[in-house]
């Protein structure tokens, strides 16, 4: 059974979105198969900002409006996360598909960012999107970015796990039941080393309760296949910059210097006492950390 035929529980913007962060900056845009619900806000050069599997615009509730002070920030909820519908086509959850919806959601947006940032699965989506053309960066920061493979067992049963419980929508709906409690969902963020405020583990815990939300994750999950991105990750173009958060638990710090290794010139910048959720943790630290990598510091705006 195809998981648009399954019937899934989503969040209604008049209720659950009416107190979502930065909800002045919202707007909702059909384009590629999917009506999306993105946030742009700010002036200035564009930055395009893309959240993890199981997040949502939430995820930068704090980093975007900082962010917004030298850019032009758009922080769209991915395909069948948070607010945005579920994509019409069933692969658009896949790493080519999301490169492809999201490179049609900016023709329509009319916005060219030179600079992005995508955290965990986000940095992949955007690696992708330059590679194939949906994007022309100059700068691409990835935060905890999951950009090769996993070593070893996980590598090798991740992806069909995620297909068997994928199967039919049933794990999301269960998923959901079980994880309605913000109790269950600092749980489980606590299980990436990452220890963030009462009101992000409450805005988890508001998505995670919906079946949509749950099933748009486990089928990115299904579908991620990094074999490609890790062959063609040598030919990137532009400033790759990989922030890291030293006490991560789901992307471990040495990931970053196998993409360091493999990708000549790629930089790193380690960020002490922060686990895989480090733009929330810190996001003033992060945020300067890309306006250096973009050549933003106070003294070339200063110029």
């Amino acid at each position: 059974m195809s998981e648009c035929r399954v019937s899934y529980t989503a969040p209604e913007w008049a209720r659950e979105g009416a107190d979502w962060p930065n909800r002045e900056a919202s707007r909702f845009v059909e384009a590629g198969g999917v009506t999306w619900h993105v946030q742009v806000m700010g002036q200035g050069p564009a930055l395009l900002l893309i959240h993890g599997t199981g997040a949502a615009s939430h995820s930068f509730r704090d980093l975007a409006p900082l962010l917004a002070e030298r850019f032009t920030v758009i922080v769209p909820d991915m395909p069948g996360h948070g607010f945005s519908s579920w994509p019409a086509r069933e692969d658009a959850l896949s790493l080519p598909g999301m490169a492809t919806a999201l490179g049609q959601l900016l023709q329509t947006l009319g916005l060219a960012p030179k600079v992005a940032a995508g955290h965990s699965a986000g940095a992949a989506v955007l690696a992708q999107m330059q590679l194939h053309g949906h994007l022309t960066l100059d700068t691409l920061v990835s935060i905890n970015g999951a950009l090769l493979p996993l070593p070893g067992l996980p590598g090798i049963v991740f992806s069909p796990i995620a297909k068997v419980l994928n199967k039919g929508g049933f794990a999301a709906r269960v998923f959901s039941l079980n994880a309605r409690e913000p109790a269950a969902v600092e749980r489980l963020l606590w299980g990436t080393g990452s220890c963030i405020d009462a009101r992000g583990i409450e805005l988890y815990a508001r998505l995670i309760r919906f079946s949509r939300h749950t099933a748009a994750a486990l089928g990115m999950m299904a579908r991620w296949n990094l074999k490609r991105l890790q062959r063609d990750l040598p030919t990137l173009k532009g400033e790759l910059v990989m922030i890291v958060g030293a006490n991560d638990v789901s992307v471990p710090p040495t990931e970053a210097g196998r993409v360091a290794a493999h990708r000549p010139g790629t930089r790193l910048a380690t960020v002490p006492c922060a686990g895989h959720l480090v733009h929330e943790e810190k996001p003033d630290v992060v945020a300067d950390l890309i306006f250096e990598a973009a050549g933003l510091t106070d003294a070339s705006s200063a110029a």
